[in-house]
């Protein structure tokens, strides 16, 4: 075991995608066959010295391992995947071809399934863990990327999943026996990375850092308790290594303070805990006299300068508790940030300085952990400069303009239950039937059809001037009508408009919205090549243009069928933006929702039948702490009431959810009150189906067919076996026929193929049930 000082200053992670997304252009070419798996891997390895170096400038120590490589090619829980062996016997081929099956998956094998990493919007690659899965240390890339660094300059500190978080994640594999837990390989999984440290020592890593955040969470199969008490044992045969660098455990995501001692008692050199979304321990509760406490003071969450007083009050705190080492860190990766707010401007002069002064990016925490740093290793008169001039900006931004809107505050304290209630299911679902006269195992989409570069190019070359209003809406109107046409030449019982118009399905609403602002250059990955750019909700929100009524009635002019008005909901508003923190969040929904309801209104009176409110985000939300989950799935659950209930009984209301473990909150979802629920389902091949049935969910639902994450065209008796299974536990007058989710990712070739194959096997299941019903 080597032994140094760990960095009084350092970040758990760094956004991967590239500060102009590098990677997911080098990543889209090379499946695109434009470039060879040498040339991806040469242009990830430019990428990573880019991060080391602008992690250097912003003050981070080179030499000592205070920069970590976060890295990967597409998700770092597949990473560990690959490094352990793991791989489902459906995989093959080499190294390169092997990873991308597994995300992506091939013509013949499904790929990995994917979830939401704890309560984040980044989506991860799901394990697939059986009593006879191969595990071992199989993988070197770790150590030749440290190897590779090195040879550059730069000291740095692999990352990697915690073995506790790697088995905690995982599902069981498909033939392992009924109640058997991936858990049980743990003892495999550690000794794997036993192997792998000694392979890190050998090369001379000084530290290594293992994320642990499933030891935070009440969201996992497995007990909290009992995840903490496996992760004391593992970490012990850890730490007993013959030859190993020093290891620093991280708490990200919530409070640690549960899983603490069982860390520190391992004997492991350096524990972070998030100071943000937890506290510090109780004087005397846990023994860091020889630990590295590393303290989670800059939120790696959010875009919204830190308060740097409050952080030297937690760190003046954390000083008396750990007297041998303290760091300051971030609460968790900054993934989940963007690069760099000097790459934004906004076009309002007075909002563009004031975001500025409100704001801080990846690159600006990195300072604000450097400056906190400063504070702790010279003494905290040394940074009251820094901190008097936060404490003024944070001041100063609650006298701005729209940041309190009192019309706004007012309708938000009249909302009562009679605003948040519809009449009951059972007497809107035949006025729905009768307005609609649609067929059994109705078929639709769930909003949006593939963005073409000619849209993409219309949108660029309205915002750079180059075609005004008007030509830009008549490229829209074209792709509407071709969008509605292709729908009803395949067959769909119920239509979209396609959303050609809609570059996000938050940021086009929060650009509409008052008490938004969108970013320009503000992207962060959700999964692989795929990045958004998160809005930010800077003050009181407020609807004062309609946000959809006109290319919804325009599509609806097109055709006699049904078109859904297609909204996204206030949950997922929020936690696809950045929200503000200085008032709940669930104020915030109610803000959004009344916004909603003003446009539903609309959408209702100008004729429109359907309207789907999306709500993808609600399981994503749900807090990591068992005792904070009734108050918010009632606040959630209520702001979407709040939007829904003022509609007419024979207008049906659809949501849709998509890519989280939705069976905790079954209660939930039946509480939104939805006539039509539209899931994730195809990975998982309807695993939540049968949820939904002994749970007695008395409404349509829309089990998804169709995993619209993957490239691959699924056959129409793949998909007639998917509604099978689904007809298994769904009555068949509730069931629709949908994919996962929209379609804005794929293209249209394999749209095209696979919508055609979902009407055929929605013809089929109706005809055997029809032909069945006359013998």
């Amino acid at each position: 075991m080597s032994s140094s000082t760990f960095p009084t200053a350092t970040i758990l992670g760094y956004p991967r995608i590239g500060r102009n997304r590098e990677l997911k252009r080098a990543l889209e070419s090379f499946w695109a066959g434009r470039t060879t798996a040498p040339q991806l891997l040469a242009s990830t390895d430019v990428l990573r010295r880019q991060t080391f170096e602008r992690l250097s400038e912003l003050g981070l120590n080179s030499s000592i391992g205070a920069i970590p490589d976060s890295s990967t090619l597409y998700d770092h829980v597949l990473d560990a995947t690959v490094l352990l062996g793991a791989i489902p016997q459906r995989f093959s081929g080499d190294a390169v071809e092997l990873y991308f099956a597994l995300a992506r998956g091939t013509q013949d094998a499904p790929p990995l399934e994917m979830t939401k990493w704890f309560d984040t919007n980044y989506h991860y690659l799901v394990p697939e863990i059986g009593p006879d899965t191969p595990i071992g240390y199989a993988d070197t890339s770790v150590v030749n990327r440290w190897a590779s660094a090195s040879d550059w300059g730069w000291v740095t500190r692999p990352v990697l999943v915690g073995p506790v978080t790697y088995v905690a994640l995982a599902k069981a594999a498909e033939g392992a026996p009924e109640g058997w837990s991936p858990l049980s390989r743990i003892d495999d999984v550690v000794a794997a990375y036993q192997d792998l440290l000694i392979h890190l020592a050998g090369a001379g890593v000084p530290w290594v850092q293992f994320d642990e955040p499933a030891l935070v969470t009440d969201n996992l199969a497995t007990p909290r308790s009992e995840l903490i008490a496996v992760a004391e044992e593992a970490w012990k045969k850890l730490v007993a290594a013959p030859a190993r660098p020093e290891i620093l455990v991280t708490l990200p995501y919530g409070d640690g303070r549960a899983a603490l001692p069982a860390i520190v008692r391992s004997g492991v050199e350096a524990v972070q805990l998030d100071l943000v979304r937890g506290e510090l321990p109780d004087p005397g509760s846990v023994d860091l006299s020889s630990t590295t406490l590393v303290a989670g003071v800059v939120d790696g969450r959010n875009v919204w300068r830190t308060d740097l007083a409050r952080a030297e009050r937690v760190l003046r705190a954390a000083q008396d508790l750990a007297p041998a080492s303290l760091a300051v860190a971030t609460t968790n990766s900054l993934q989940h940030v963007p690069h760099d707010t000097a790459l934004e401007t906004w076009e309002d002069p007075e909002l563009d300085a004031n975001l500025h002064s409100w704001l801080a990016f990846a690159d600006q925490k990195v300072g604000e952990v450097v400056t906190l740093a400063r504070g702790l290793e010279q003494g905290w008169d040394a940074i009251a400069r820094e901190v008097a001039e936060a404490t003024l900006v944070l001041d100063k931004r609650k006298q701005a303009a729209g940041v309190v809107l009192p019309e706004v505050r007012d309708r938000v304290g009249a909302l009562d239950d009679a605003a948040r209630t519809r009449v009951p299911f059972s007497e809107r679902e035949p006025l729905q039937t009768a307005a609609l006269g649609l067929p059994s195992l109705p078929t639709t989409t769930i909003g949006s059809f593939p963005q073409t570069a000619s849209i993409r190019k219309a949108r660029a070359d309205l915002v750079a001037g180059r075609i005004n209003h008007a030509e830009y809406t008549e490229r829209i109107r074209e792709e509407v009508r071709h969008v509605i046409a292709l729908q009803e030449d395949l067959g769909l019982d119920v239509l979209v408009h396609g959303e050609p118009e809609r570059n996000d399905m938050v940021q086009y609403f929060a650009e509409q919205l008052d008490g938004f602002a969108a970013t320009r250059n503000g992207w962060v990955q959700s999964y692989g090549s795929r990045c958004t750019r998160p809005s930010i909700q800077w003050g009181d929100v407020a609807r004062s243009i309609p946000l959809s009524v006109e290319w919804t009635t325009f599509a609806q002019s097109l055709t006699d069928k049904p078109v859904k008005g297609m909204l996204t909901g206030p949950v997922t508003i929020l936690a696809w933006s950045f929200p503000r923190i200085d008032i709940p969040l669930s104020e915030s929904a109610d803000q959004i929702a009344l916004a909603l309801r003003e446009e539903i209104a609309e959408l209702e009176e100008a004729g429109t039948a359907v309207i789907q409110v999306d709500e993808p985000a609600l399981r994503e939300l749900l807090p990591l702490d068992a005792t904070k989950h009734a108050a918010y799935l009632d606040w959630s659950v209520s702001s979407f009431r709040a939007a829904t209930s003022g509609v007419r009984p024979e207008t049906q209301i659809h949501t849709h959810l998509c890519y989280s473990e939705f069976g905790q909150i079954l209660d939930a979802i039946d509480a939104l009150d939805a006539d039509v629920t539209s899931i994730e389902a195809a990975r998982s091949r309807m695993e939540l189906i049968p949820e939904l049935a002994v749970h007695g969910f008395g409404r349509a639902v829309g089990p998804g067919v169709w995993d619209i994450h993957s490239p691959r065209v699924p056959s129409t008796d793949e998909l007639i076996e998917l509604i099978s299974l689904a007809e298994n536990t769904v009555p068949t007058n509730r069931l629709w026929i949908n994919p996962d989710c929209g379609l804005k990712t794929r293209d249209y070739p394999e749209t095209l193929a696979t919508l055609e194959n979902l009407v055929a096997a929605a013809t089929a299941v109706r005809n055997r049930i029809a032909a069945a019903s006359t013998r």
